[in-house]
């Protein structure tokens, strides 16, 4: 938290505020009077004494503290972060274009080209502090090699911790608007102890399928221009058809950006199942550098390629040039993969009446031509595996125990934050620094003792290592053929069974999309 010095009066911070923007081009000379009005309602003064600008402006998120910090210390808000969130947000909704000029002026950007479009809205979001740079710089990174390329390791410390008094005060807070944190009725949304403040929050409207649509960009995004596509309309997630047309639908406004959806059930699918979306970027994930397998052939698909993905999780690849070839394929490949069974492998499709096979669809665009991964998924639970049969198995929970969704899918490592100290107390174990680490790191790192020559130099790259060596065996668990010979035999058996049930819908070769 910054504090202010003594000589710099609130006045002349807020002076300094409003001057970046006006010198950069962000606010009109003529809005100044009107915005200091805004700036001083937010903060509850009454008056200012007229000042000219400091010749040394810091930037503005700095100045933003310093304002927020005046309305902790004046009584104007209470030193909670959701408080801070709030008013950081109504502050810099100030400086923030409204949603139909935002719109007007991205799709002006998109005249010239798509990727001047994101540009615009990407930085736009990050100097109103809806993306959260400052806090996204704290996450650990780093990549671990392995046998399907170079996976991607993260420590997410972004995203804050609620603070206790927060949980206790949220109790009697209980609010149902808007409906989740994904609705369109977020945009310009004040926030409170248990939603975070969306002020300075803007959605780009975009037609799918004759639908309205929003893109947005994620507060604490995981990896470059992290963003969403999210409906309109308040539903379920609908992984299907009209997903794949959606999907390819954005490729062709956005053919820069790669986009997926999660899976659409509990375990296998994402953490927001109750509204329909999807997340997308500009981020090249280790799945997309995986490299083919074997290919395979569907009748009546010619135009359409299909291959099988050497990597840890089941993936099957489509590329081509034609959507609605490509569209119907996919179709026909997930509607088989939903009534799929093979018991000698674990696999269900449903088990009184429930449905347990799913897939996590990735589209991109290469070139001319689309680009589809097909992941497949299974979300049976068994007495020995309660958490999930295709879902990271206790020995590996010490590390990960949540949901791996479409990130995780792509090979991208999103562990939880108690990694940050847990492992530091395992790294201080190792080299005789302490006697012990936490309870559920014990046995784990007993066995690094006894498999390295650990020193104070190599421990870290050893804890490192070990690390990702777990989450390659998390996708593994996750993946529902095994990457053993019995596992790739049973993947094989679902690609004959694809092609033999594709034999009998077909007439004359001509494709006929598989129905249940």
């Amino acid at each position: 938290m910054n504090k202010m010095k003594s000589k710099e009066s609130i006045d002349q911070i807020m002076t300094n505020f409003l001057d970046y923007y006006i010198k950069s081009g962000k606010i009109n000379e003529l809005d100044r009077i009107y915005l200091m009005n805004r700036l001083m309602d937010l903060l509850e003064k009454k008056e200012i004494k007229p000042l000219s600008p400091s010749k040394n402006v810091e930037e503005p998120l700095a100045l933003l503290d310093k304002l927020v910090d005046f309305a902790v210390k004046t009584g104007v808000i209470k030193d909670l972060p959701s408080s801070r969130d709030v008013l950081e947000a109504k502050i810099m909704n100030l400086t923030t274009p409204l949603p139909s000029q935002v719109n007007q002026l991205f799709w002006e950007e998109y005249s010239k080209r798509p990727e001047a479009a994101t540009d615009y809205f990407f930085e736009l979001s990050k100097e109103n502090n809806y993306i959260k740079t400052r806090e996204i710089k704290k996450n650990i990174e780093y990549t671990h090699p392995t046998e399907y390329g170079e996976l991607e390791i993260t420590i997410n410390l972004s995203k804050p911790e609620k603070d206790p008094k927060e949980i206790a005060l949220a109790v009697n807070n209980q609010v149902d608007y808007p409906e989740c944190k994904l609705c369109m009725e977020n945009e310009g949304y004040e926030g409170h102890l248990t939603h975070p403040g969306r002020a300075n929050h803007r959605i780009i409207r975009m037609k799918l399928n004759e639908e309205e649509w929003g893109f947005q960009y994620s507060p604490y995004a995981y990896y470059n221009e992290h963003c969403i596509f999210l409906s309109s309309i308040h539903r379920k997630m609908d992984v299907g058809i009209q997903a794949l047309q959606n999907l390819l639908d954005i490729l062709t406004t956005l053919p820069h950006y790669f986009v997926g959806s999660n899976a659409g059930l509990p375990i296998v699918g994402g953490s927001i199942l109750s509204h329909d979306h999807y997340q997308g970027g500009r981020h090249t994930f280790p799945l997309e550098k995986a490299e083919e397998e074997y290919s395979f052939k569907i009748n009546g698909t010619s135009n359409v390629k299909t291959s099988v993905i050497k990597w840890p999780m089941s993936v099957i690849r489509l590329s081509g040039t034609d959507k609605e070839a490509m569209i119907e394929t996919a179709d026909f490949i997930m509607k088989h993969w939903e009534n799929y069974s093979d018991e000698r492998v674990g696999i269900l499709s449903e088990t009184e009446g429930e449905l347990h096979n799913a897939v996590t669809p990735i589209a991109r665009r290469k070139g001319e031509e689309y680009e589809l991964d097909l992941v497949l998924r299974n979300n049976r639970t068994s007495p020995d595996y309660p958490d999930g049969i295709f879902h990271p198995h206790p020995p590996v929970q010490h590390i990960k125990k949540e949901n791996i969704g479409l990130i995780e899918v792509m090979g991208l490592a999103i562990l939880p934050p108690r990694l940050k100290n847990e492992l530091q107390t395992v790294r201080n174990y190792l080299v005789g620094k302490e006697d012990s680490t936490a309870a559920i790191h014990q046995d784990w790192a007993d066995n690094l003792k006894r498999n390295y020559n650990i020193t104070e130099e190599n421990v870290g790259d050893i804890v490192d290592g070990a690390v990702g060596d777990i989450f390659l065996q998390v996708l593994k668990d996750a993946g529902v053929f095994k990457r053993n010979k019995e596992g790739q035999a049973a993947f094989k058996r679902f690609i004959d069974d694809l092609s033999a049930a594709d034999n009998k819908e077909s007439n004359d070769g001509n494709f006929k999309r598989y129905s249940k």
